[in-house]
């Protein structure tokens, strides 16, 4: 069965246009009540939500939907998407609910649903509830009268995640004396992460922690860090992080205000946990685009890279397959599986700062772990009928690849892929030549667009 309505990360798209309708968000609530109602113990789901506007139409919606399917309701409030997937797990509820677009701006949103065990839910039961959707959304499982759900409101949600993050920092260290500026993108995290960081002891600069059901991600967070490094050089701190509006995700900065991305952290809290034993299966999970830099580096200190591909979901689901506990991407998703069951970008700073004060060292030093070598990407953007696989097939266009792969040798690495949203093909290359790899990317993308005209 083709997916319609779930995407790479949930279902998402503009907000009060299909599918991210009251309608429709109604319908899935049903499906996968259904989905998930097992025996007669008292079934329960709980719903967090990030600060855009359309967040309490989707709410009541989804609340409306698993009430009428008998379910008990719990509302978490504004709280990121790990806090979800820790507290569906904690709580042994058996639904777990995010309302959120992520890093995409305040007019669209989306809901991303996770099982018991507080993962999302893979590919095989997404199916099966678009397939109960499209026979009707589960109306004819309604519940009698009597047995409707009830709606609560979790009033030490924001507590209890405060509390579990803080109990992911390392113990007896603190972070008296540290300058921290966070980015909150007037987000899910605006509450939590400035309380997390001062609890720990650190002088706290928040940003874009006045949310309006509009500003959500707009210019400021994880995919717009120019404000956070402008702050970090300002007030004189020691590390900036910038999160993004679900706070899945961080991006930071250095003292200088210089970006550190998800490849350098994944480098350092490998390094630091195979020291200290806590790597599991001696290496690290990561997407075909993190720098082949990272890779480079792994291996000079005995640790294994493995690739997926791109989307923390794939990620993730190697990691529990063959048992690692560290992965992630370059856009700053970290998955740190000794805590959570997603990426958190609260928790992986956190591992950053620990590192921070163990070595005494200024962020510049300690973080900047490997020397990235030189990459470029580039999107064709395509206006034809036929599909990117019959472009991408055209001989021309593998003649191109080909060349490209042989000019750059073992000393680079060339990815094309298509994009799963867009009318996109993603040419993409690394190497230790700047000047190569950008002749080897405008080369590629001149043929495709020369085979797609």
């Amino acid at each position: 069965m083709t997916r319609s309505l779930f995407g790479t990360d949930g279902i998402r798209g503009t907000a009060n246009v299909e599918p991210i309708t009251a309608e429709t968000v109604l319908a899935v609530a049903k499906a996968a009540a259904a989905q998930f109602r097992r025996g007669d113990h008292r079934h329960v789901v709980v719903i967090g939500k990030d600060t855009r506007l359309s967040g309490y139409m989707l709410e009541f919606a989804l609340t409306a939907g698993f009430t009428s399917m008998g379910m008990e309701v719990v509302l978490l409030g504004p709280l990121p998407t790990p806090a979800v997937g820790m507290l569906t797990r904690s709580m042994r509820a058996d639904l777990g609910v995010m309302i959120s677009a992520s890093h995409n701006p305040y007019q669209d949103n989306g809901i991303k649903l996770f099982g018991p065990d507080g993962f999302k839910l893979s590919d095989d039961v997404e199916r099966a509830i678009e397939a109960r959707v499209a026979g009707g959304g589960g109306t004819a499982a309604l519940a009698p009268s009597d047995k409707l759900g009830r709606t609560q409101r979790m009033e030490d949600a924001l507590g209890r995640y405060i509390e579990f993050v803080k109990n992911t920092f390392p113990r007896p260290l603190r972070l008296d004396g540290l300058k921290i500026v966070v980015d909150c993108a007037n987000g899910a995290a605006y509450r939590v992460a400035p309380k997390v960081l001062y609890e720990l002891g650190a002088e706290v600069i928040p940003i874009a922690v006045t949310p309006d059901g509009f500003n959500i991600n707009r210019n400021c967070g994880a995919t717009v860090p120019s404000n956070m490094q402008e702050a970090v050089v300002a007030h004189g701190a020691h590390l900036g992080m910038a999160l993004d509006g679900d706070a899945d995700r961080v991006i930071l900065a250095d003292e200088q205000g210089r970006v550190v991305d998800g490849d350098q952290v994944m480098a350092l809290v490998a390094r630091s946990w195979n020291q200290s034993g806590l790597l599991d299966k001696n290496g690290v999970v990561a997407t075909v685009m993190s720098n082949l830099g990272l890779e480079r580096y792994l291996q000079t200190i005995g640790i294994d890279l493995i690739r997926t591909p791109v989307g923390d979901r794939n990620v993730v689901e190697r990691m529990r397959n063959d048992g690692y506990n560290v992965g992630g991407e370059q856009s700053g998703h970290i998955v740190l599986s000794r805590y959570t069951t997603t990426g958190d970008g609260l928790i992986a700073g956190l591992q950053v700062l620990a590192a921070l004060v163990q070595d005494g060292r200024p962020a510049s030093e300690v973080l900047q772990v490997f020397e990235p070598l030189p990459q470029l990407l580039r999107n064709v953007r395509l206006q034809v009928a036929g599909s990117l696989d019959q472009i991408l097939s055209l001989d021309m266009v593998q003649q191109a690849i080909q060349s490209g792969e042989q000019t750059l040798g073992n000393s680079g690495r060339l990815l094309i892929r298509k994009s799963g949203t867009e009318p996109l093909i993603r040419v993409m290359a690394e190497g230790e030549d700047e000047s190569l790899i950008d002749r080897v990317v405008g080369d590629i993308v001149t043929t495709i667009q020369e085979a797609a005209a």
